[in-house]
């Protein structure tokens, strides 16, 4: 038996050990948490060959270091604080910066602390192959922890241990390069402490520390050219700020303390929200608050205070008297703005031009508004947090001071946002030249009081503007979407037979046919779009002995693949949904999942989850059953195949009979739905026609045809979430994943009525869904066939967006789906492209007693903070597939303007402007802006805008919402930003070429 030796700690060593601090917990009781900490002596430096520590130790440094850097020609390790990731990772993160870096554990705990999405791209550096990244974990060696002195702050005792690391390492490599008899006594490499706290770099300096400032550490690399417009201005002590902004009088107010805005919001008397640009008018914003059915409107650049779209805000509403409505003018920050100097060289003069500029085009805008019309106003106080990030833009080549192309000299210039909510930012750069006519990635550093535009720096180029493959990456940067590759740790998760694996043979002793059904011999198909290949789900149904009929959904178990905590699930929890894009499809799961192994292709055996009803004929649920399942797809139908086999009268077999069973039960669903007041809503959907196969380039765009069966799998699809949803809800009643869809206040729908009823006669009834949903029907124009789409598709956009959430974090009463007029509602029908339904099929595993339910989905706040995520990535994917979709639209059109003398189409008015119309080309699913650079007659009450004839003596043409008028689209390249943009003029009733 071996001996055990129990060594007790000296009680002098608990002030070391030992960690306390106090913590306030949800309730408000402050406790003392006390924490051990064991300190050892054998932890490594992880330089290689290294004679102190453990040989047999894990090292990734190199023993010499970097010797590229002029300043350290021995060689060098970096060690950079804290405040370094939190302003400079892009640098970091950069192909061109290749230093050995030293991460210690007091930096990361502490970027943890302040940033979660920088915490996770430091996490990534340290697995990253291309970097050599170690990490030190300082407060668990004995020589390197520390502990907080009285009156010490918490960032000074970081700043004295990263001191304390950096002596440390320095001390340690001189015994590791000890010197030998008879060679060139050689100075070991120097760990070198990275800051841009000046009052950090003195202590160092006194203490015998190497350090060195981010920019002259950048500024003594062999290719600090392509590395000095990484920098970050923020947190930066040594950049001098651009002459727009140094010794000029404050534009803005100062923000108030965060202690203030957090009192003030509690009390009332302020209102958080988040800020939400105007497209149409960049002097104008709203922040829509709890206390208010409208949202505030901000006008003026001075009361938006330097929010950019997205923030969290705190806003202090003004008195009744001075609420103002929203602008009827198209204000444009391009043109308003055009001869605005990013240096801002010629003083006072043009910012009072631009401030007298853009205070007369918001006097015409907000006189002679009706009551009615106006809506609570005030002025951003406060940022609660900031959503600042990497911004696709382009250089506005007429702010370059010198448009050589081999000019490496610092210019200030202008950076264009794609996104038209977002301000134009100053950018400092010695590429200008270079990068014009490139789309370019852009971050916001800073804004300051006195500067009408934030600062921000380069971070990477993306290509050539307009070509396909910048315009796609650009496209998913907007929208923040993960498209990396599918890391090593990831794909270590799927099965090792690959693509390979099959269902064994059947036997109660495999784990794959564990209480499972055996469906093979189900007469199963699965109905999808053209080009489906992950294919989620399958339906069965069939004529019971009894005279019922038993339905089934047959939905991929990716359950069975995906198991909780591994590298796999927090990829897919991060990703939150599948991105379709018009020529790409971007993966929540790995392809061999999601279109092999999972997909339920047909004639091959898959595992699967089953929801199997038996019905009456007339579609009344008799009894319900949900089981893990083996299932052999018979067939895979497209929507148009499935529709014309349905429609055969030469045909009846079996799998005719199954789809002609399925769309009966389907149509007295939705009968039921119908009456219980389930809205009918659309939204403009296009098909792309693309060139070939093998390539993207597109030649015409459609609208999307639908068949019957496109309701037969819809209402199936809904059956089964309802079905699902109602048992994990009353399994799991504290953490069921569910979806919801509020319903809108009724003031998002006062225009629309008000539009309805003076220029169609149309009442609109917005006192429940089920009203809603009468007088939707009800609105008809016999002359022409799409006025009641096209009401619809208004009706959609004054909306509430549905939404995952935690069942024990809203009341019951909030549980219901208005749109589907459901009481309970969730999503289980998605596994392959949809994160919830992976949880949802682990609930319902849980709830049928097939696995236990994993600890993380038993927490009310991590299913909440996963809901949280999963929600943001569901909304950027639906924008990111749109935005495809328009990107190549522009692209078919501009085809069509080279084939075509004119492209025309027909549109009609959704809104008018006092200097322009927004139609809506219904045929493209595009929405464009008329605009009119002549005076016209704008009559705002009654939505009507009155221009002159085309035909001289005619008297004035009256346009009005729900006109249809002819449009004239170009595809014109922009001339500054190099950007192709839709262009539209009317044709008819007026040639607006001449307006």
């Amino acid at each position: 038996m071996p001996e055990i030796t129990i060594l007790k700690r000296p009680r002098e060593e608990a002030v070391i050990t030992q960690r306390m601090f106090f913590k306030k917990t949800a309730r408000g009781k402050v406790i003392k948490v006390l924490r051990e900490r064991y300190l050892r002596d054998d932890i490594s430096c992880g330089v290689d060959g290294c004679r102190v520590c453990d040989a047999s130790a894990q090292t990734v440094l190199s023993r010499s270091g970097d010797t590229t850097h002029k300043n350290f020609p021995t060689g060098h390790y970096i060690l950079p604080d804290t405040n370094v990731f939190l302003a400079q990772m892009d640098l970091i993160e950069s192909n061109y910066f290749t230093p050995p870096i030293i991460i210690l554990q007091t930096v990361m705990e502490e970027v943890r602390h302040r940033s979660l999405p920088l915490y996770s791209r430091l996490k990534a550096l340290t697995t990253t192959d291309e970097l050599k990244v170690w990490v030190f974990y300082n407060e668990f060696r004995s020589e390197t922890a520390i502990v907080r002195e009285n009156d010490e702050t918490p960032n000074d005792r970081n700043d004295r241990g990263i001191r304390k690391a950096a002596e440390w390492y320095n001390a340690h490599l001189k015994l590791a390069h000890p010197p030998i008899r008879g060679q060139p006594n050689l100075a070991p490499p120097k760990v070198v402490l990275i800051t841009d706290d000046f009052a950090n770099r003195q202590k160092a300096d006194k203490e015998k520390i190497p350090c060195i400032s981010v920019r002259n550490y950048v500024d003594g690399m062999k290719n600090s050219d392509q590395l000095l417009d990484l920098l970050s201005a923020t947190g930066s002590d040594e950049v001098e700020p651009t002459r727009a902004v140094a010794g000029r009088t404050a534009l803005y107010a100062d923000y108030l303390p965060m202690s203030t805005l957090l009192a003030g919001v509690k009390a009332g008397q302020l209102h958080q929200g988040h800020f939400n640009a105007n497209q149409y008018n960049y002097l104008e914003g709203t922040v829509p608050v709890p206390a208010f059915t409208k949202p505030v409107l901000l006008v003026g650049r001075e009361n938006m205070n330097r929010a950019v779209q997205g923030d969290v805000v705190v806003v202090e509403v003004f008195d009744e008297r001075e609420w103002k409505a929203p602008t009827d003018e198209v204000i444009d920050q391009e043109a308003t703005l055009k001869n605005d100097d990013a240096e801002d060289s010629e003083e006072e003069g043009d910012d009072l031009m631009v401030h007298e500029h853009e205070s007369k085009a918001l006097r015409a805008e907000h006189t002679k508004k009706a009551p009615t019309e106006k809506q609570p106003t005030g002025r951003v106080v406060g940022i609660i947090k900031r959503n600042w990030r990497a911004y696709v833009c382009h250089i506005d080549s007429t702010s370059l001071t010198s448009s050589n192309a081999t000019s490496l000299g610092l210019q200030t210039v202008f950076a264009t946002p794609v996104s038209r909510l977002l301000p134009r930012i100053r950018l400092r750069t010695r590429q200008a030249p270079s990068l014009v006519g490139n789309k370019i990635l852009v971050t916001i550093d800073r804004w300051e009081i006195t500067s009408r535009y934030p600062e921000g720096h380069f971070v990477r180029t993306l290509g050539k503007a307009e070509s396909k493959e910048a315009e796609q990456e650009s496209l998913l940067l907007e929208f923040e979407v993960p498209y990396r590759p599918f890391g090593k740790a990831i794909l270590d998760c799927l099965p090792p037979e690959g693509e390979q694996w099959v269902v064994p043979p059947k036997s109660a002793a495999i784990p794959e046919w564990r209480d499972r059904t055996d469906l093979r011999d189900l007469i199963i198909c699965s109905i999808d779009p053209p080009g489906c290949q992950d294919i989620d789900d399958a339906l069965h149904a069939r004529r019971l002995t009894n005279g019922n009929i038993e339905a089934g959904v047959h939905i991929a178990d990716v359950s069975h693949f995906v198991h909780p905590e591994t590298a796999m699930d927090s990829e897919a929890a991060a990703r939150g949904s599948t991105v379709y894009l018009v020529d790409k499809r971007i993966d929540m799961l790995p392809a061999l999942l999601g279109t092999n192994l999972c997909s339920l292709r047909p004639h091959v055996e898959r595992l699967a989850f089953s929801v199997i009803w038996e019905m009456t004929v007339d579609a009344e649920i008799v009894d319900v059953r949900f089981t893990k399942s083996v299932i052999a797809s018979k067939a895979a139908f497209e929507y148009g195949e499935a529709q014309l086999r349905k429609d055969d009268p030469n045909l009846n077999d079996k799998l005719t009979q199954s789809i002609r069973l399925l769309n009966s039960l389907a149509q007295k669903l939705k009968a039921k739905r119908m009456a219980a007041g389930a809205l009918n809503l659309a939204s403009p959907e296009v098909k792309i026609h693309l060139d070939s196969s093998e390539s993207s380039d597109p030649v015409d765009v459609e609208q999307k045809a639908l068949h019957e069966t496109n309701s037969l799998v819809e209402e199936f699809m809904l059956l089964a979430n309802t079905s699902v949803a109602e048992k994990t809800q009353g399994s799991f009643p504290q953490t069921s994943v569910l979806r919801r869809h509020l319903p809108p206040p009724p003031t998002n729908f006062e225009k629309l009525q008000d539009i309805l009823q003076k220029r169609k006669g149309l009442k609109l009834d917005v006192s429940s869904s089920g009203a809603l949903a009468d007088s939707l029907d009800k609105c008809l124009d016999p002359k022409e066939p799409a006025f009641n789409t096209l009401v619809r598709i208004m009706a959609t956009r004054c909306m509430l967006s549905a939404e995952y959430f935690s069942s024990g974090s809203v009341s019951r009463d909030t549980f219901g789906h208005y749109g589907l007029a459901s009481p309970i509602y969730t999503h289980f029908t998605s596994p392959i492209r949809r994160y919830a339904d992976v949880l949802v099929h682990r609930q319902l595993a849980a709830a049928i007693g097939y696995t236990p339910l994993h600890p993380s989905l038993h927490s009310k706040m991590h299913v909440e903070r996963i809901m949280e995520v999963v929600n943001r990535r569901h909304r950027m994917a639906q924008m990111a597939g749109r935005a495809s979709v328009e990107f190549y639209v522009g692209l078919a059109l501009k085809g069509r303007n080279e084939r075509e003398k004119e492209v025309t189409e027909d549109a009609f008015v959704i809104r008018t402007f006092r200097n322009g119309l927004g139609v809506f080309v219904s045929k493209l699913g595009l929405e464009g802006l008329v605009m009119f650079k002549r005076d016209t007659q704008f009559d705002a009450e009654n939505y009507t805008i009155s221009v002159p004839s085309s035909d001289i003596g005619q008297p004035d043409v009256t346009i009005s919402v729900f006109d249809k008028v002819t449009v004239r689209i170009e595809v014109e390249k922009d001339k500054n930003t190099q950007r192709g943009r839709v262009k539209m003029t009317l044709v008819s009733p007026v040639d607006s070429r001449a307006l």
